[in-house]
């Protein structure tokens, strides 16, 4: 199982980026997928979630508004697209899989992407 995270990148604030993380190896229909953060001396938190079917999803409160998860699973990808982003973005951000349900706790996911780095500059 792979989980490849890529679109992150250096903006000011109030611009925008569009992460996207591209799975194989599993039946991506059958899972709910998750994207976490990590700021340098942070510990890792959920963002957002997205159940198997697309239906479902989930934010983490200081991104409600802003960010917008999406997935196509005919293309085997999330996406995670941040609007009006603020330097307390700043982060590595990590998709990851655990399961049909929409959970953004680290603890229940089975596979991990290798993060990508999104900088917000003031």
């Amino acid at each position: 199982v792979q989980l490849q995270a890529s679109g992150g990148g250096l903006v000011q604030a109030g611009g925008s980026l569009r992460l996207s993380c591209v799975i194989s190896g599993l039946s991506v229909d059958e899972n709910a997928i998750s994207w976490f953060r990590q700021a340098p001396g942070k510990e890792r938190e959920g963002v957002s979630c997205v159940g198997n079917r697309g239906r479902s999803t989930h934010y983490e409160d200081s991104v409600k508004g802003r960010f917008t998860i999406s997935r196509d699973n005919a293309k085997n990808t999330a996406y995670l697209q941040m609007n009006s982003l603020k330097p307390e973005d700043t982060a590595v951000y990590y998709c990851a899989t655990g399961g049909p349900q929409c959970y953004l706790d680290a603890d229940t996911m089975h596979y991990w992407g290798q993060g990508t780095q999104v900088t917000v500059s003031s």
